[in-house]
């Protein structure tokens, strides 16, 4: 692939540790894509795919003000948000729908969703 026929956006996460390396500040940013200003989180979930190894990498990380209902919640829309993606990667609607099922139950189960 040739890099210079391609346009690029940066990605920039900063992650600062306190004294015993552990987040307490999370701040992130993306060039052309209406982000550009220093936003906030309190946490984050990064998986790439390494075409070389064939395999997953992956960063988790969160701040200590993160609650853990937010955690839940956080856990809760990332999945449904992956059933998604996972659908329009490989239209396998039999495997997004087991997917959407366990993210229903998980989000009863811990609490994000309220049981009819």
């Amino acid at each position: 692939m040739s890099e210079n026929k391609l346009n690029y956006s940066i990605i920039t996460i900063k992650v600062g540790l306190n004294e015993q390396g552990l987040p307490e500040d999370i701040q992130w940013k993306a060039t052309g894509s209406g982000m550009e200003n220093i936003n906030y989180c309190k946490a984050f979930l990064l998986s790439m795919w390494d075409r070389k190894e064939g395999t997953t990498f992956r960063v988790d990380l969160w701040t200590k003000d993160m609650l853990v209902d937010e955690m839940k919640r956080f856990f809760y829309e990332t999945l449904v948000t992956m059933s998604d993606t996972y659908e329009r990667a490989t239209n396998d609607k039999d495997a997004t729908a087991d997917m959407k099922k366990f993210c229903e139950e998980f989000g009863k189960k811990s609490g994000v969703l309220k049981e009819n």
